[in-house]
C-alpha cells in the first residue's frame, strides 16, 4: 500500500518504509514529554490462553514511550482474574487490569443502570467503554491507542504508527484509524468489510443519495479495523454501540463531532492476521452472521439519528441493491486475487454475500422493532454530569477488586 493517493475526504498516511522504527520511537519518546501516551487493551480472558496475547505483551515490554496501559478483562472468574494480574505483571509501564465481572465494578454498573446510563449489552463495546472511563479517571494521558488482543502478526511498530498521528504536536488529528492488507494462507481475508460494509454503504448511497456519513465510511480502506487512536478529549464525548457495530459506530461519531481535517487513517502493518470468527450461517447469534447483523443495525441506527426514514419497503430495496453491488464486487476481488496469485473461492464468497443479504433484511427488521432502545452507550460527559464523583468511584472500584484478591 505504499502509494500517495488521497481520497479527498480524510488524510491517508502511508507507510513508505522510509523511516525506521528506531527513528519513529525516538520521536515518540520526545512527543511523550509533551503529550503522554496510553494504550487500551480490551480482552476476553480466553485470549490469555492463546499465543497472540503473549506475543503482544512481549512486544509491549520494549515500548518505552507509553505512560499508561489499561487492560479490560471480560468473562473471568476470580481465579482467572488473579491469573490475569500475574500475566500482565511483567509489563514495565504503569498498567491497570479491570475485572469487568468483579463485584466492585459490577456495583458501578448497577449504579449506572439505575440511572439509565449503563451499557445495555455485554461485549467488546462495554469493555472498551469502561476502559475509556478508567483512562479518563487516571488523567495521565493525552494520546491513547486501542487495539485488539488476538493479533497473530503483532509487532510493536503497529502501535508506533497508530499513535504517531495523534501524538505528534505538529499534527492536528483528533482521531486516527489503522488499516492494513488482510492476506493469510494465500487468500483474501477481511470478508465482512469487503463483502458486507463496502457494498452496503454503496447500496445505501445509491438509494438515499449523497450523505455525509455514508461518504465518510466509504473513504476508509478498512472501516472494521479494531485499531484506532485518539486524543484524550475525544473519549469524553464519545458515544458508541456495545456490540459488533462498535467500529462503524465510532467512525460515524467522529464524523459527527469533528471536521474531517481532524481525522485520518494510517497504514500500520504490511500484513495482519487475527483470530477468525466462524461463519455460523445457520445461527444468527454467533460468528460472522451475528457480526453482520449488528454492524448493519449500527449503520441503520446512525442514519436514523440523522433523519433518514427506514421502512420495510425501503429496507427490501436496500437488500436487493446491496446484493447486486456485492456480486459485482466479487468479480473485482476475483480478478485482483488472480493478478496477485492468490487463491479465491468464488462460490464461498457468493454464499457469504447471500447470507449477508439475508442478514441485512433481518437487521432491518430488528432495527424497526427496537426503535425505542437507545442506539448508543451514553458519553462519559453525560455520566459525570449525572454522577459528579463517578471517576473517583471508578478508580476505587478497580483498586478494591484488585485488593480483595490479596
Amino acid at each position: 500500500m505504499s502509494d500517495f493517493f488521497q481520497n479527498g475526504r480524510i488524510t491517508t498516511l502511508h507507510n513508505l518504509s522510509t523511516k525506521t522504527l528506531d527513528e519513529m520511537e525516538n520521536e515518540l519518546m520526545y512527543f511523550s514529554n509533551i503529550r503522554p501516551m496510553g494504550l487500551i487493551l480490551p480482552s476476553l480472558y480466553s485470549e490469555l490462553e492463546r499465543p497472540a496475547l503473549t506475543t503482544i505483551v512481549n512486544e509491549l515490554k520494549k515500548v518505552e514511550y507509553l505512560n499508561q496501559i489499561v487492560i479490560g478483562i471480560d468473562q473471568a472468574s476470580q481465579d482467572e482474574f488473579k491469573h490475569a494480574i500475574k500475566f500482565f505483571s511483567d509489563l514495565p509501564q504503569q498498567h491497570d487490569v479491570l475485572w469487568n465481572d468483579g463485584p466492585n465494578l459490577m456495583a458501578i454498573d448497577e449504579l449506572l443502570r439505575q440511572k439509565g446510563l449503563a451499557p445495555t449489552e455485554l461485549g467488546k463495546g462495554r469493555n472498551v467503554w469502561y476502559c475509556m472511563g478508567y483512562m479518563l479517571a487516571k488523567g495521565n494521558t493525552e494520546a491513547i491507542a486501542l487495539h485488539d488482543c488476538d493479533i497473530i502478526t503483532y509487532k510493536r511498530d503497529m502501535l508506533a504508527h497508530l499513535l504517531y498521528p495523534v501524538a505528534n504536536p505538529q499534527f492536528k488529528y483528533q482521531f486516527c484509524k489503522g488499516y492494513y492488507p488482510r492476506i493469510a494462507d494465500n487468500s483474501m481475508n477481511g470478508r465482512v468489510s469487503r463483502l458486507l460494509v463496502t457494498p452496503l454503504v454503496r447500496a445505501l448511497s445509491q438509494q438515499i443519495g449523497t450523505h455525509k456519513y455514508l461518504d465518510f465510511l466509504d473513504s476508509f480502506r478498512y472501516p472494521l479495523a479494531g485499531e484506532f487512536s485518539m486524543r484524550h478529549d475525544v473519549m469524553e464525548s464519545l458515544r458508541m454501540p456495545t456490540d459488533w457495530g462498535l467500529e462503524v459506530g465510532i467512525l460515524m461519531e467522529m464524523r459527527k463531532n469533528y471536521d474531517t481535517s481532524h481525522l485520518c487513517q494510517v497504514d500500520i502493518a504490511e500484513n495482519y492476521d487475527h483470530k477468525h470468527q466462524n461463519l455460523s450461517s445457520k445461527d444468527k447469534q454467533k460468528g460472522l452472521s451475528k457480526m453482520s447483523i449488528e454492524i448493519s443495525k449500527a449503520i441503520f441506527k446512525k442514519l436514523a439519528t440523522d433523519g433518514i426514514n427506514f421502512t420495510e419497503e425501503s429496507l427490501r430495496t436496500t437488500k436487493a441493491t446491496y446484493y447486486r453491488i456485492a456480486l459485482d464486487m466479487i468479480d473485482s476481488y476475483q480478478n485482483d486475487a488472480i493478478f496477485n496469485g492468490l487463491d479465491y473461492k468464488t462460490h464461498e464468497e457468493e454464499m457469504m454475500v447471500e447470507m449477508f443479504a439475508e442478514n441485512i433484511k433481518h437487521a432491518g427488521k430488528k432495527f424497526l422493532e427496537d426503535t425505542d432502545k437507545a442506539p448508543f452507550i451514553p458519553s462519559w460527559n453525560r455520566v459525570s454530569s449525572a454522577i459528579p464523583d463517578i471517576f473517583t468511584r471508578l478508580l476505587d472500584a478497580v483498586e478494591k477488586d484488585r485488593k480483595e484478591l490479596s
